[in-house]
């Protein structure tokens, strides 16, 4: 069933839009629940977030907001959107009226003493453009901005006592500020600089900052004691006042770089020349607008609609870009660098999910960002000496498994857009495939993690004993997975030796197969499968799986589908297993579960990434209306047009991705192989504006709520009696026409 082929590079062209795609975008989606999304003003990749910031300690606290706070501390800089973990918020300014409070608040407190109650009632969020008014100040703050650049507007009342607080020591996460200066260098500009120790070990951030009105100040680099702590720590804050007429304007233009306050202010400079606040709003909004046009649906449910386009707008806020409009950057071995302006260097590579659904989203609707993400990466294995697993601030995080720069390269390779150094980037594939600590740049602590010894046991034993590494179950599932995908780039570049070699190690996933249990079990150094074993246990980060149980991992066998329903014992029993994987109980056992299991149907979890290609696997074995109708259930159970709209984190992008790609009509269950999998298509009809000028249209017949099953497929007037195409059949443009009832039909089945 899974088709190949290899495709012509196709030309990337920017998709001009003819109505306010932005309109049905609702950035609140995802910041309640645990989606850990934010409504700050962003461009799309930008490198900028200037968001609100409503708490800062604990899970919730990832992106600085949560939608059932009631207060604001301020607005930083910079935010992670959907993660799991927590870091950033850098660079927080605050409006004031009256007598500025910086005295240290308690210890873990989630309120400084300056922060402000607000009301939703008064709080605006579309892209690129966010509004509040905070009601302790009596001020209404406003916020746009360019890439790299934001521009704040705040409407203050009468007073002779308005200013700002810049505050420099403030972070989310309470993190180890290891430097700081801040320094008022006009009555109109001040600067600064800080690095930080939290998730990034070495995160440096610079800024600038100008303010539209003249102002006098006191600045305190200093040190004080925190009530429950018993030693000092570093603060670093400047106060702004002046004073300002009954609604008065008073515009703040602040500039961000990884590399000094020079390439911060340059920064500002370039992008946002003058104090036309209503222009880069109009910018941003068009800029917008261009991205989400790629993808056009017709539907009468406006819910739907403002699902897709939010999802859209979730998928475009990461990787964010890492280079000054003067091409430098921070790398990976934390020098600077300098790269040509338009050959941007990204960072915030969330791969272990967005290897999944995003990037293959990518190659659809944007391949030559796609290339330019694949570029960056490669960068950062020659200035790290390995390819980052989530790369953060050009930090090695060591977060996750696997080494997924090999699916996103392969996939982009099979659809036929290489323009990256393909040598490059396969010579570091295999370097990220065995267990080798020399030459990579990164804290000691960190070393273990990014360079596992995993490695060794999987290439030397042929399987990860679980005593021996905790994850192992995962780590191994992956790992064949990613040799699978070095396997075949061995094969398409003609290195027959290391394609044999990957080729066998992506074979790997059989040793961790228990034909007793018939789950994914860990094994331990002398043969013996671990006991007791309990396949609904979870012990987060510390069993022998990767935020998951034995249920959601089983499945993990991408490269290789009739290889793992062989193993299951048939077909049949294939199926079967599959049937009780969303029949059995949502239970999850253990002292210290996941709370990345999420979004439960059964044991199916759709809240975290080892899940999400499991439900296409019907279409793999005969039962294609199955994926119809399990598809058709997470739509209605597990996005929403809420705070709580998401059913785990928002993965920054991945959770949105593959609604986009299922609400269309398929998904892609092995990226690297360019097929994709049809299921349920949520809308009467999309297009898909490709490069090139190309359309790719899905038509959707007798659709409906209660219409979720295929009963006859037509591309390109040819009836399609499989439930999968090819990346070819997109690429060139052309019509999807489903034909949909309410029964399920033997379409796609091999009856």
């Amino acid at each position: 069933m899974p088709l190949q082929a290899l495709l012509l590079i196709a030309c990337n062209t920017t998709e001009k839009y003819t109505s306010d795609y932005s309109r049905y975008v609702d950035p609140f989606i995802g910041t309640g629940g645990h989606g850990h999304t934010f409504p700050g003003a962003v461009v799309p990749y930008g490198m900028i977030q200037p968001s609100p910031d409503t708490r800062i300690y604990q899970w919730d606290a990832c992106s600085g907001y949560h939608y059932s706070d009631t207060t604001i501390n301020g607005f930083s800089h910079t935010h992670l959107s959907g993660t799991g973990c927590g870091d950033y918020g850098d660079i927080l300014l605050m409006p004031t009226v009256g007598e500025k409070h910086i005295d240290p608040e308690p210890d873990n407190s989630q309120q400084k003493t300056y922060a402000s109650r607000f009301s939703h009632k008064n709080e605006v969020a579309i892209p690129g453009y966010y509004s509040v008014f905070l009601d302790r100040y009596g001020v209404k703050a406003e916020i746009t901005s360019s890439k790299r650049s934001a521009i704040h507007r705040y409407t203050f009342p009468k007073s002779d006592n308005s200013g700002f607080i810049v505050d420099l020591d403030y972070s989310l996460q309470g993190q180890k500020n290891e430097d700081m200066e801040i320094e008022v260098i006009s009555d109109t500009e001040i600067q600064g600089h800080k690095k930080t120790a939290y998730w990034a070990f070495d995160q440096y951030i610079n800024f600038y900052a100008k303010f539209s009105k003249p102002f006098t100040f006191e600045v305190f680099n200093d040190s004080v004691y925190v009530p429950g702590k018993d030693k000092k720590e570093a603060r670093s804050k400047v106060l702004l006042s002046f004073t300002t007429k009954n609604s008065e304007e008073v515009l703040v233009k602040i500039g961000i770089s990884a590399v000094d306050c020079e390439g911060a202010r340059k920064n500002v400079e370039t992008e946002i020349p003058g104090w036309d606040f209503d222009k880069v709003r109009a910018d941003a909004k068009k800029e917008w607008n261009n991205y989400l046009s790629k993808i056009e649906v017709s539907t009468q449910d406006s819910v739907q609609k403002t699902i897709f386009y939010t999802s859209m707008y979730h998928a475009a806020i990461a990787p964010n870009l890492f280079t000054d409009v003067d091409g430098r950057y921070l790398g990976m071995d934390l020098k600077i660098h300098k790269t040509l302006p338009e050959e941007p260097v990204y960072t915030v590579f969330s791969l272990w999910d967005t290897f999944r659904a995003l990037h293959p989203l990518l190659t659809i609707i944007d391949p030559a960002r796609n290339e330019a993400f694949i570029r960056s990466l490669i960068k950062k294995s020659e200035e790290g000496g390995i390819y980052p697993m989530w790369d953060l601030a050009s930090n090695y995080t060591g977060t996750m498994i696997g080494y997924h720069a090999a699916s996103l390269i392969l996939d982009s390779y099979m659809k036929g857009y290489r323009d990256f150094d393909v040598y490059k980037a396969y010579q570091a594939c295999l370097r990220a495939a065995v267990y080798d600590t020399a030459g990579i740049h990164c804290p000691k602590p960190v070393l273990p993690f990014l360079m596992p010894k995993a490695k060794y046991y999987k290439n030397k034993q042929g399987y990860i004993p679980c005593n021996l590494e905790d994850e192992s179950v995962a780590k191994g599932l992956e790992y064949a997975y990613d040799d699978w995908c070095i396997a075949q780039l061995a094969g398409q570049l003609g290195d027959s030796t290391n394609y044999k070699k990957y080729d066998e190690f992506s074979k790997a996933y059989k040793k961790y197969f228990d034909p007793s249990t018939r789950f994914m079990r860990g094994l331990d150094d002398k043969g013996k499968w671990r006991t007791p074993f309990n396949p609904r246990s979870s012990n987060h980060r510390n069993d022998d799986y990767c935020e998951g149980t034995a249920w959601q991992w089983t499945w993990f066998v991408p490269q290789d589908i009739p290889g793992l329903v062989k193993l299951m014992g048939g077909r049949d029993a294939f199926i079967g297993k599959l049937d009780s994987l969303f029949m059995v109980s949502s239970e999850i056992d253990g002292n210290l579960v996941s709370a990345d299991i999420s979004g439960l149907i059964g044991q199916y979890a759709h809240g975290n990434e080892p899940s999400h290609h499991i439900i296409h696997l019907y279409n793999y074995v005969g039962y294609p209306w199955k994926t119809q109708q399990l598809v058709d259930s997470v739509f209605v159970s597990q996005y929403s047009a809420k705070p709580d709209g998401l059913s785990g984190n928002e993965d920054c992008g991945q959770m949105s991705a593959w609604f986009i790609l299922n609400s269309i009509g398929f998904y892609q269950v092995c990226p690297g192989d360019p097929t994709y999998s049809i299921g349920r298509p949520l809308f009467d009809e999309v297009k898909i504006h490709l490069p090139g000028g190309k359309i790719f249209t899905v038509r959707t017949h007798n659709n409906s709520a209660k219409n979720k099953y295929v009963q006859q497929a037509f591309l390109n007037g040819a009836e399609l009696d499989i439930p999968f195409f090819s990346h070819r059949d997109i690429e060139n443009g052309g019509t999807l026409v489903l034909e949909m009832g309410d029964k399920p039909s033997e379409w796609g089945t091999d009856k």
